[in-house]
């Protein structure tokens, strides 16, 4: 028979690793910029692998990839369908008066450049941030 050996659970994260992976979680928003759409793969990573390590880790990481996903996934959608709408409007003029709002549609996903950079600042310095909307929500989901 082989002997199983015990598991001993993760180490937890000291408070400085803490604040950096929960930093690196918010700026995978600038791996957008290269990549075009693997900003929210940063986070969910780093939630995998710092789950059952840190709630604070966690905490910040869910909340990075679900701003990406609504901001910069949701918000490039939403670009790409309003200026589809726009083209196809022009044809009859009236598309001409879409132009200012497809435009403010795409500055969705640079938004979220920066607000997600802003995060990534406020984690890094040890402050405990909440994105706008989904901060509580995700609060109550992982204390639930």
């Amino acid at each position: 028979m082989t002997e199983q050996i015990p598991q001993q659970p993760p180490l937890p994260l000291t408070p400085e690793e803490e604040r950096q992976w929960a930093m690196f979680a918010h700026l995978g928003v600038l791996a957008n910029l290269f990549s075009g759409f693997l900003g929210p793969v940063v986070p969910l990573a780093i939630y995998m692998i710092y789950k059952d390590r840190s709630r604070y880790v966690a905490y910040q990481s869910l909340q990075g990839l679900v701003f990406q996903l609504i901001w910069w996934v949701g918000g490039g959608a939403l670009t790409g369908i309003a200026w589809a709408i726009t083209g196809t409007l022009s044809a009859f003029v009236v598309g001409l008066l879409c132009i200012p709002f497809a435009c403010v549609i795409s500055a969705m996903p640079f938004v979220a450049l920066v607000y997600g950079t802003y995060a990534g600042i406020q984690c890094n310095q040890g402050q405990d941030f909440k994105y706008w909307l989904i901060g509580d929500w995700f609060r109550s989901t992982l204390t639930g």
